[in-house]
């Protein structure tokens, strides 16, 4: 298994996105939905980390007899553009963690821990003197991979840095999770010292469900067309929408958990990437669900005539979000 770290678009917030916002730092594009070469993504600039877990058990005769821990962390680099020049500075990687497995008769489960200080300093609030201290954050993730004698296999996320984005793909490289919300500002505060599995801290993750082939396609036309969507804040326990009320726009959630509910019920629960609203684009102008912010959420909102009417009828008919279990 792998999780990718990436900087996703107007993650990055104060004054610090100002680099982001004038061209000198870039957010990086989404990961693929399959990933297929890690080191020719690296090369690419695909990512700032990602870390490789990969492990082995030996059966004989039922019976777990051997086992090995494989895999190590990559580290991206981040670049900075001038005009026509660039610079680029390497992140500065810790040590990889790899608690001793844990093996029972039936399994062995695996950890790995990887990370690292992101390419640049930035300036952060101290307590003392002189009340400024320039130290990159910390970013990583802990992968958890049990495989069982029976050769099947799962995993876990351990925890994660708030920051940035973390997606986690299978055995098979095909896109399985999400970190469904972002911290950025208390990454840019917090994350540094002990305040790390290198430390003695752990931060839990959120994880979500992975959006369609079709939600992400139907996103990069969203988000890169040239007009440039609304984007939107929700707190958490606050509605986008109410069901049953008019509204004729498209939603995608950039960040955070949000619930799907039909008559008080909720029915699921999305996170980012998914693609909203375009039932009541589709039915008559009305909401079909209310939707409520579990985490706080940002989203990008987009006029109905943004997407083709056909992509949307497509994309309604993988949904069925509204559509209550009989």
């Amino acid at each position: 298994m792998v999780s990718i770290s990436w900087i996703p678009s107007d993650a990055v917030t104060g004054l610090t996105s100002l680099p982001f916002e004038h061209g000198v730092a870039h957010y990086d594009d989404p990961p693929p939905g399959v990933l297929a070469d890690l080191e020719a993504l690296r090369i690419a600039d695909g990512f700032r980390f990602a870390n490789d877990l990969r492990a082995w058990i030996e059966v004989d005769a039922g019976r777990i007899v051997g086992w090995g821990h494989q895999g190590r962390g990559h580290i991206g680099a981040t670049t900075l553009r001038l005009g026509a020049r660039s610079l680029t500075f390497a992140a500065v990687p810790l040590p990889d963690l790899r608690p001793e497995p844990t093996v029972s008769p039936t399994s062995v489960r695996f950890v790995q821990t990887t990370g690292g200080r992101t390419g640049l300093a930035a300036p952060r609030r101290v307590s003392r003197p002189p009340f400024v201290q320039f130290s990159a954050p910390l970013a990583w993730t802990t992968l958890a991979l049990t495989i069982s004698a029976d050769g099947s296999s799962s995993f876990d996320v351990v925890g994660a840095s708030p920051f940035p984005r973390h997606w986690v793909y299978d055995r098979s490289g095909a896109l399985a999770a999400k970190s469904g919300l972002i911290d950025f500002d208390g990454w840019y505060r917090k994350a540094f010292g002990p305040h790390s599995p290198w430390g003695d801290e752990q931060s839990p993750v959120v994880l979500t469900a992975v959006e369609t082939e079709l939600e992400r396609q139907l996103s990069t036309v969203i988000m890169g067309g040239t007009r440039r969507p609304e984007h939107r804040s929700i707190r958490a326990g606050g509605t986008l929408v109410q069901q049953g009320s008019p509204g004729d726009e498209l939603f995608v959630l950039l960040d955070g958990v949000l619930t799907v509910e039909v008559d008080g019920e909720v029915v699921a629960e999305i996170g980012p990437g998914a693609i909203l609203g375009e039932r009541a684009i589709l039915e008559a102008g009305r909401r079909t669900s209310t939707l409520r912010a579990a985490t706080n959420c940002r989203v990008a909102v987009a006029a109905a005539g943004t997407v083709d009417l056909s992509a949307l009828k497509e994309l309604s008919e993988g949904h069925h979000r509204e559509d209550r279990p009989h």
